[in-house]
């Protein structure tokens, strides 16, 4: 029949072949060509990688321009959203990602792909998806194999472009220890790490306990003077500041008195010193058998 209304098809007559799930062939080869186009362009700008490129802490290439202009990008912009979605939250800042080092060897002829050949330092060995590749935190240099001049912790050997789920995981777990140290992907200082709150708790034995407090507070009050003593005593509790003035006024003026009052000693004292250049008065100097009369001369 023409399908004209006089018969109702059935499934099995529109659906010739049901789908199949991909192969494993198909799915490396899907694989390949995405690390294909992985290792040639910028995922941010599609364009092809050329130096300076950085990457990530999952080991993905980027243009360091592509990156400039994503963190320069308003807020809302079209750009900066579908970045974000590339990004993941990776990159907020240049500190994110570590500046790639490759050897240029010449160039290569790939279209509208990269030009540079990148080969390693040591073998020379060419770098791309067909062999395994990994760089050096913080210096940066790639190279084929785990050969590098510059120190460097196990862990910091950053895969290019990884696939394989280890090291995929490691690379998370790694940048997670990193976050709880408020360190980057480059080894630095996590932007803000060196703010702390102003009534934040110091630990790690940095404080004083309570009791060490107390103790420093008992010091300083016996280091405290009588003079400083009577001034806190007598601006405690004052508030006015004409009051304040006034008081401290009569404490001086008190304690001149004072000076004075023990400066001039009395009369009576006075008599038991001599003064100055005064002669002694004979009549006094007499003692007591011959003094009040005289003897009389033959």
């Amino acid at each position: 029949m023409g399908n004209d209304g006089g018969s109702i098809p059935k499934r099995r007559e529109l659906v010739k072949e049901a789908a199949k799930a991909p192969t494993a062939s198909q799915i490396k080869e899907a694989r390949a060509e995405s690390q294909e186009h992985a290792w040639n362009h910028c995922p941010l700008s599609s364009k092809p990688l050329s130096a300076p490129v950085v990457s990530d802490c999952l080991g993905t290439l980027y243009n360091k321009d592509s990156i400039l202009e994503f963190l320069l990008a308003e807020d809302g912009n079209v750009e900066k959203v579908e970045g974000e979605k590339v990004l993941g939250g990776r990159v907020k800042g240049l500190k994110d990602v570590v500046e790639v080092k490759f050897e240029v060897d010449g160039e290569e002829d790939k279209g509208a792909g990269r030009k540079e050949k990148w080969v390693c330092p040591v073998t020379k060995e060419r770098m791309g998806p067909q062999a395994k590749a990994v760089y050096v935190v913080p210096c940066g240099h790639a190279f084929a194999g785990s050969v590098c001049n510059e120190a460097y912790a196990e862990n910091d050997v950053i895969p290019i472009l990884p696939t394989a789920p280890a090291d995929i995981a490691r690379l998370n777990i790694r940048i997670k220890t990193l976050k709880e140290k408020n360190l980057t992907h480059a080894l630095k200082k996590a932007p803000g790490s060196k703010k702390r709150k102003k009534n934040a708790e110091v630990t790690n034995g940095e404080a004083l306990s309570g009791d060490a407090k107390a103790g420093t507070l008992e010091e300083d009050k016996k280091v405290e003077t009588s003079s400083e003593k009577k001034k806190r005593n007598s601006d405690n509790g004052i508030k006015n500041a004409s009051t304040a003035y006034l008081t401290k006024k009569v404490l001086e003026e008190q304690e001149e008195r004072n000076k004075r009052r023990k400066l001039d000693q009395n009369d009576n004292v006075k008599s038991l010193f001599s003064k100055g250049n005064q002669k002694a008065d004979l009549a006094n100097s007499k003692d007591y058998m011959t003094r009040g009369f005289s003897i009389g001369g033959k």
